[in-house]
């Protein structure tokens, strides 16, 4: 997108780049949804095509996150820092990067899940996909709160959905312990190194929601400072 284009959208709404931003981050996230179908399935070729596409949509979710920090107005008739905005951007970007990392480490060691742990990864990756569209949810009110002036219902509704997300993230913490404990049962009849990374694909898999829920708080503390 052009530097025109990009600050024509930020003159009809300096919190549309923000939400575009949330979308595509999201998009790349979920795609890892299919391509660990492929990967229960050992359809490796089919894993790398849907790597590349997630590459692609990280690459997309920077070159957006490079457009808002060179075109974001520094003197926004707005009650929200410019800071605020493009530390609550980079920490969006994050969870495109790790979905990224998380594709790439798995089709890198062409890593198998155990098929006793693929119902509760499976299960696990999702609820922490969940606080990922949580946080796109939260982020898509940004507009509409705006215009509330950032009071009122409006933030009611982005409080709750705030508190939800806090909610989802303990939830993965819970869920990340108890599948780390099935692994542990398993570690003596699997190759001790595909363990340590499938100990780390846990870990990562997790930061998922917790870089999620940190997108709420940051936007939480940016709210407190209106």
């Amino acid at each position: 997108m052009s530097a025109n284009s990009f600050l024509g959208m930020f003159a009809k709404s300096p919190i549309k780049p923000m939400i575009e931003h949330i979308e595509q981050v999201h998009d790349c996230a979920m795609t890892l949804k299919p391509f660990f179908q492929a990967v229960y399935a050992g359809d490796w070729e089919t894993a790398r095509d849907i790597r590349t596409e997630i590459v692609k949509k990280e690459q997309a979710a920077d070159a957006l996150k490079r457009d808002i920090r060179l075109n974001l107005p520094g003197g926004l008739f707005m009650p929200v820092e410019r800071t605020d905005l493009l530390e609550l951007v980079s920490q969006q970007d994050r969870i495109a990067n790790k979905a990224k990392d998380i594709a790439g480490l798995v089709t890198g060691r062409r890593m198998v899940i155990p098929e006793s742990l693929v119902e509760a990864f499976d299960t696990y990756l999702s609820r922490c996909l969940d606080a990922t569209d949580k946080a796109k949810e939260t982020i898509g009110e940004f507009d509409d709160l705006l215009e509330a002036g950032f009071r009122g219902r409006e933030r009611e509704v982005v409080d709750r959905m705030i508190a939800e997300l806090d909610a989802i993230e303990a939830d993965t913490d819970e869920m990340q312990i108890a599948i780390r404990r099935e692994l542990r049962e398993l570690e003596k009849e699997l190759p001790p190194l595909d363990v340590v990374f499938m100990y780390q694909i846990f870990d990562w898999v997790g930061d998922l929601a917790d870089l999620s829920e940190r997108v709420g708080a940051r936007f939480e503390l940016m709210l407190a400072r209106v």
